[in-house]
């Protein structure tokens, strides 16, 4: 699929309701989630992959699986509002992707969350921003999974992730250094928007590097 047929497929969906300062809900851009989730599918392939989609919001990312071949997604969010949004999204896609949508409702660090027979985790998850280390439950729970590889896009500036990654076993790869745009979304915003750098990370097996090396 091309990215532009793809980024407009996604720039369609219903955006994230982003009602929860808490949650530190953030909308991730149809042209990003386009770039980011093609990059994945040439580094891992989603045709025929189980992907779960961690704090999945309107279900972008998810969808974009889905839509390039995933054979099934989950998605898991806590949010009621967002999952209205959610489902309503779901609806919009054909009765066969549909079929391969599972949504469960439960807030990552407090509920349980078996994950079971994953082949890749993505997630936009919270940065902490807000509430110190709100990412590390999301963290957590990708690393102590079976997946194959973990996509997780956040802050360039989060340098504890690659740390906490070793420590769990975990290798990695940057995939995309961008842009993330935030609109001014809740009533401490006093910019009519903002640019903040992130990076979109493969974590992988020992071994199981994609991409070049980086240059030091």
């Amino acid at each position: 699929m091309r990215p532009k047929h793809l980024a407009i497929q996604l720039s369609r969906l219903a955006p994230h309701p982003c009602l929860r300062v808490e949650l530190e809900q953030y909308a991730t851009e149809g042209d990003l989630a386009a770039f980011w989730m093609l990059a994945i599918d040439q580094t891992d392939g989603f045709e025929d992959r189980h992907v779960v989609d961690l704090g999945s919001g309107n279900g972008i990312l998810g969808i974009a699986a889905l839509l390039l071949g995933a054979r099934k997604v989950t998605f898991v969010e806590t949010d009621k509002d967002a999952l209205e949004i959610l489902h309503s999204n779901l609806n919009t896609l054909d009765k066969a992707l549909m079929a391969q949508a599972e949504v469960v409702n439960a807030h990552i660090g407090r509920d349980e969350v078996e994950l079971e027979s994953v082949d890749l985790l993505v997630m936009n998850p919270p940065w902490g921003v807000q509430t110190a280390k709100a990412d590390r439950p999301f963290l957590e729970l990708a690393f102590r999974s079976d997946a194959s590889a973990i996509h997780v896009l956040h802050s360039e500036k989060a340098a504890h992730i690659e740390p906490l990654a070793k420590d769990r076993g975990w290798e990695w790869e940057h995939i995309i250094r961008t842009v993330f745009r935030l609109p001014p979304t809740y009533m401490h915003h006093s910019q009519r928007r903002g640019d903040t750098d992130v990076m979109c990370w493969r974590f992988h097996r020992p071994g199981d590097a994609r991409l070049p090396k980086e240059e030091s």
